[in-house]
């Protein structure tokens, strides 16, 4: 889309470093917003500047477990987006701080400070009554975030994928050493992936006024895709030939137990127990329109982007003939 002038707008971006975040960076600063990107650390994320004009993008230091930081992060702000999440605990990082508390301390600063428009991230799958931690602390994080500032415009969405995502490279990448990839709890879980492009999009349409306040929408592609049915696309796109072996849950998780213990997980037993339900838009949020299309945005399928960035994986890259596969 064409650059809008650049104005006097401020947005406040909790997170704006991260995967998601510098999509809706880009996608807000192509607005014409000012983005003051909140991230812990502001030396690591020069490389969001060229993706606006000269001084539209800066970056201040803030934790949003450390409230005086936040609200000074907020100061003088219109708006604020709050992406800030974890997939896996670590040190202080604890579910409960970053997506209750963190969420709470946001939403509390934004409402002092007398913002106008939050946009808070959750996730398809949030559920205060669910036994995995991350989609209980999200449901509480939402909680928390509506009685601090009713108006807030959550978001909900499902596997999101992009260059930099967690959920089809990490596949992509065990394919190369691994003979066999797990079909956890048999493959039948449901996904509904979305890009991340189109995530902010969503963003940026709700500071523009084009979401109901406080409504809670959900994200989701054009396509509701099997976790079998992803693994299958991500070895027909890498051009490899796997065993898909399949995990019933118990199992799946006793080898989590073993695997989190890892600096870098690749799988946990809360991740096992978010895979025991399907992630995919409601019929009540398509019925009631809080889903990604009421936000003028189109879906855009996986097959549009993920190989871009899978080629990688191949055995020779973007040079490998995918004819002979």
């Amino acid at each position: 889309m064409p650059r809008a002038m650049v104005s006097d707008r401020i947005v406040t971006v909790f997170g704006g470093s991260g995967f998601i975040g510098r999509h809706v960076v880009r996608a807000l600063a192509e607005r014409g917003w000012r983005v003051r990107n909140a991230c812990r650390r502001p030396d690591l994320a020069q490389y969001l500047q060229p993706l606006g004009s000269v001084g539209q993008i800066v970056s201040v230091q803030a934790n949003v477990r450390h409230a005086p930081s936040v609200r000074a992060a907020v100061e003088g702000a219109d708006a604020v987006v709050n992406l800030v999440a974890i997939l896996h605990e670590s040190g202080r990082q604890t579910f409960g701080d970053v997506h209750v508390g963190g969420a709470r301390r946001v939403a509390e600063a934004a409402k002092a400070a007398g913002i106008a428009s939050l946009v808070h991230i959750s996730a398809l799958g949030a559920d205060l009554n669910s036994a995995s931690v991350y989609a209980r602390t999200k449901a509480e994080g939402e909680a928390a975030v509506i009685k601090a500032f009713a108006n807030a415009v959550i978001m909900r969405p499902s596997v999101v994928f992009g260059p930099e995502d967690q959920f089809f490279n990490r596949f992509a990448a065990l394919a190369r050493f691994s003979p066999v990839l797990p079909l956890i709890g048999g493959g039948h879980t449901k996904f509904q992936p979305v890009f991340a492009g189109d995530v902010a999009n969503a963003v940026a349409a709700a500071l523009d006024a084009r979401a109901v306040p406080g409504a809670t929408y959900e994200l989701g592609g054009p396509e509701v895709k099997s976790f079998r049915e992803i693994l299958e696309y991500i070895l027909a796109v890498t051009g490899r030939k796997r065993l898909l072996v399949p995990l019933p849950f118990p199992i799946a998780s006793l080898q989590a137990k073993v695997l989190q213990l890892l600096p870098s997980p690749m799988l946990t037993v809360d991740q096992v127990e978010l895979l025991k339900t399907d992630n995919v838009v409601s019929t009540a949020a398509m019925r009631e329109g809080r889903a990604l299309e009421n936000l003028d945005v189109r879906p855009t399928a996986i097959e549009t982007v993920v190989p871009a960035y899978l080629y990688r994986f191949r055995k020779a890259g973007q040079f490998t003939d995918m004819h002979t596969h």
